[in-house]
């Protein structure tokens, strides 16, 4: 713990006066764009982890906690010790089959066992989804309510059942369409999005993750698109939509001799 200590310090010498002038002016509300680039950096070493990324980012994502941590002490309400007190001690009655000897529990394993522990915690929030921030990304909002829902058997069945939703959200987005109703556009829009949200669920396929991944492989043909354009001489925004067609197969082939592969923006 000596080196942890050591960092804990280091954070106060810099918040500390006569520490450094940009740490002390730091807020919550400065700090937010901060903690969500160390919070993203963390997730892109994750993608492909090696021990020297993963280390740094981790690292650099600790630093920011604790120099919150800091600022929260310095506006009166807690320090780091009474944080990771209150971490330790709500894992602890949350893992009653770990820590008592005298629980029992048919299946302590899962996402419907721990939500239920979590229901009869003490420090619970009033409704369920409560405990789903607002501020996630959508599909992975989406795909967290959904796993909270189904600890209480609010679920489909099989993904074959939600298949039969996405089809009938499709269905009802197509006649929004239609009709012409923006509100009622976004409205489906938003169902088709939270059916396939829970498709990815039932298939055990992360929606945000598979997001990312087909982002990541649009991003690496498109790029193709440029390359192959910039050895014609010719410029994107100056080509037909049939010479963009045709680029994109290109670019498919492409990726195909490097094993990859990416969607479509038109569905080819």
């Amino acid at each position: 713990m000596s080196e942890l200590n050591r960092l804990v310090q280091i954070v106060d010498r810099l918040r500390d006066p006569g520490g450094c002038p940009w740490d002390r002016e730091q807020t919550l509300s400065t700090m937010r764009p901060y903690l969500l680039e160390e919070c993203y950096e963390l997730l892109e070493a994750m993608d492909n982890p090696t021990p020297a990324p993963m280390k740094e980012e981790l690292g650099d994502l600790f630093f920011v906690l604790l120099l919150l941590s800091r600022i929260c002490a310095d506006q009166g309400w807690f320090d780091i010790q009474v944080a990771a007190k209150d971490i330790a001690d709500k894992m602890v009655r949350r893992h009653p089959h770990v820590f008592d000897e005298h629980h029992v529990e048919e299946d302590p394993s899962g996402n419907a066992a721990w939500e239920n522990r979590k229901q009869r915690d003490p420090s619970r929030k009033r409704y369920r989804l409560d405990g789903v921030p607002r501020s996630l990304p959508g599909l992975l909002r989406a795909h967290r309510q959904g796993e909270k829902a189904a600890a209480v058997g609010f679920d489909w069945t099989s993904a074959k059942d939600v298949m039969v939703k996405v089809d009938e959200e499709l269905a009802e987005l197509r006649t929004a369409i239609r009709e012409g109703h923006s509100d009622e556009i976004r409205h489906e829009l938003g169902d088709v999005l939270m059916a396939l949200a829970s498709l990815g669920r039932h298939l055990g396929c992360p929606p945000e993750a598979a997001l990312r991944e087909a982002n990541d492989r649009f991003a690496t043909r498109f790029g193709h698109m440029e390359d192959l354009a910039r050895e014609q001489e010719a410029l994107l925004q100056h080509l037909s939509a049939d010479q963009l067609e045709h680029l994109w197969h290109l670019a498919k082939r492409r990726e195909k001799s490097h094993g990859t592969s990416s969607p479509s923006p038109k569905g080819a």
